[in-house]
């Protein structure tokens, strides 16, 4: 098989969360414990970080492969899901991983995925380690996929562990209270290991207290700890939150003995982009009239974002908003903002929620707008109305994002 046919097998034959929803999950780690037996574990040939939570660790986790990176450090980072091509997902110092790499890989071992039905993710978790193993890199960075306790990333034994936040999303998986969640989420606090938290919820504390406690685990709170005030090239005004998450995890490290200076965190805040290649985070697509997207999909996420653009200057707002079918809409609709003119889509997935849909229920929101039949579509039409004056913001999704970058 060549690439793309690889990829695809990848995509269609196995279960996957991204497109299929909930009847892709597995709340075990069964499977992959038998991969990574399997594989002569390559989850213990490489140190690491790993980093959970409900929003910012795909960010968060960008800025310490950056950091390090500066560093000197030749440094795996694993994240998901990826905008445009798989191989988003797994780099080396920013560089993704080779096409030659995916295809010998999943040839090699296409039987056993096979023969013991792996899904896509755990499979793509078995890929990574063993790519980061046989690359020897220094470190990697590795993002939880979807909440942590039950993650196929879970096998891991980090150097410090991160948990960004808590907010309500995946509830169906995780619990419908945020202490459901967080104690989902602290699955990955593991003995005798630095935990960092990135925010303080009253809801939340007593549940990782606990867990950390329990696993002689030093636990720290960012938001609580004092750090200089520093500048990234990610520019959100969320981003203070997982830039300040990141410091004092680096921090953690630095206690260990990693040679990490103070430039270091100072170049590596300011190279997030280029070191790594994240994209899709408050990403100024153009000028006049002045784009925006953002891959913000909760209630949390999503009301930094309305925060952030009314602050934005424009004549007119206009908003290319789709989301996926098991999305909570009445979480996140009422915090949109009524004054602009929305163009409802379908992200080109599965679970893409019917434009049609979305548009009923937002107009009992009192958000006014048509529906189009994909999201470059109503891209375009937002483009056709726009004056030079106005902003366009596209977001809801980060499969909305994807199509457009």
């Amino acid at each position: 098989m060549d690439y793309n046919t690889t990829v695809n097998w990848m995509f269609q034959q196995l279960p996957m969360y991204q497109n299929k929803g909930k009847t892709a999950y597995k709340a075990d780690l069964s499977n992959t414990h038998k991969l990574a037996a399997y594989l002569r574990h390559p989850e213990k040939g490489f140190r690491s970080v790993h980093v959970g939570g409900t929003n910012g660790k795909g960010s968060t986790s960008h800025i310490l492969a950056s950091v390090l990176q500066e560093a000197g450090y030749k440094v795996g980072l694993y994240t998901s899901p990826h905008l445009k091509d798989f191989r988003e997902r797994i780099r080396i110092n920013g560089k993704p991983v080779s096409k030659q790499f995916v295809m010998g890989f999943i040839k090699k071992h296409k039987a056993f995925f096979e023969r013991e039905s792996l899904s896509f993710f755990e499979m793509t978790v078995g890929m990574a380690f063993d790519y980061f193993r046989r690359q020897a890199v220094d470190i990697a960075v590795i993002e939880v996929g979807l909440g942590g306790r039950l993650d196929s990333t879970n096998i891991i034994n980090p150097e410090v562990s991160v948990i960004t936040n808590i907010g309500f999303d995946h509830m169906q998986f995780l619990g419908t209270t945020l202490e459901a969640i967080a104690g989902e989420k602290a699955g990955i606090i593991k003995p005798h290991t630095p935990v960092v938290i990135g925010e303080r919820h009253k809801d939340t504390e007593t549940v990782f207290r606990s867990v950390a406690k329990a696993q002689d685990a030093p636990i720290r709170f960012a938001e609580d700890l004092e750090t200089k005030a520093y500048t990234s090239d990610l520019v959100g005004d969320y981003q203070q939150h997982n830039i300040k998450t990141a410091v004092v995890a680096i921090q953690q490290l630095q206690d260990k003995g990693y040679s990490i200076s103070e430039q270091h965190i100072e170049t590596g805040l300011q190279r997030v982009v280029a070191n790594t290649g994240l994209r899709g985070r408050w990403e100024v697509l153009q000028e006049a009239p002045k784009i925006i997207c953002d891959t913000a999909h909760n209630r949390e996420g999503l009301s930094y974002i309305v925060e952030q653009l009314q602050g934005e200057p424009y004549k007119q707002l206009h908003i290319v908003f789709g989301v996926v079918n098991d999305k909570d809409l009445s979480s996140i609709l009422p915090l949109l903002l009524k004054t602009a003119t929305y163009y409802f889509c379908r992200p080109n997935i599965a679970r893409g929620m019917a434009a049609e849909l979305l548009q009923q229920q937002a107009h009992k929101e009192g958000l006014k707008g048509d529906i189009y039949t994909s999201v470059s579509e109503a891209l375009e039409a937002a483009k056709g109305a726009a004056t030079k004056a106005d902003v366009i913001y596209v977001g809801g999704s980060t499969f909305v994002v994807a199509e457009i970058i």
